[in-house]
């Protein structure tokens, strides 16, 4: 997978889940604390999202959209679990020493006790794929998406994975898919024109 910018898929509704599934066959920085420990008036974490959300699909300047994707990815990280995060960060220093088999067993320990955490499977995903295992990555891409279908990093893995797969009109339902939720993305701008060339001239 070539290396792609976000931090959330570092290696790595016009695009149904369970559809893809079923054709490929693939069994495949801290954010505010959760809403009910939050000041009372304050803006909760799902509200937070939801805004920044919307100012991405609006944004048209590259640097600025940037600025809020790193945002999203940031709330996106802290779990709200010192037991979590504290194993997400062991994970990390793992896959930094190149101990991945630590790592993963990390990476276990947290879909196993917060499996709503979606970073716990997108981590996880990245791995299996460094550990040449894109059947499994594309199964954890699906339980992030399932979670939190605006999650653009975890699109933009299973785009990459589709595109080496050769299901090179799937992977351009993904690109269009991340580019409906983040479309300033000039990577992703770039790879879906090249996919719907490619395409194009299959059919010619």
């Amino acid at each position: 997978m070539r290396l792609f910018r976000f931090a959330g898929l570092i290696l790595p509704s016009l695009l149904a889940l369970p559809a893809l599934a079923q054709e490929q066959d693939l069994t495949t920085g801290p954010s505010a604390p959760p809403s009910e420990a939050m000041a009372p008036g304050s803006t909760s974490p799902q509200a937070t999202t939801a805004k920044l959300l919307d100012s991405l699909k609006r944004e048209r300047d590259p640097d600025k959209a940037r600025s809020l994707a790193s945002l999203l990815l940031s709330g996106w990280n802290d779990s709200g679990s010192a037991t979590v995060n504290l194993l997400m960060q062991w994970a990390a220093k793992s896959v930094a020493e190149k101990k991945n088999a630590a790592a993963l067993d990390f990476l276990d320990r947290v879909t196993l006790l917060d499996p709503d955490y979606v970073e716990g499977w997108n981590k996880r995903a990245t791995l299996h794929y460094a550990m040449g295992d894109p059947r499994k990555s594309m199964s954890d891409i699906q339980q992030v998406l399932q979670r939190e279908p605006n999650h653009f990093a975890a699109i933009a893995g299973m785009a990459t994975i589709l595109t080496e797969s050769g299901e090179d009109e799937l992977a351009l339902k993904a690109w269009e898919r991340f580019l409906a939720i983040y479309p300033a993305e000039r990577d992703a701008q770039e790879n879906m024109t090249k996919l719907s060339e490619k395409l194009a001239g299959n059919r010619t």
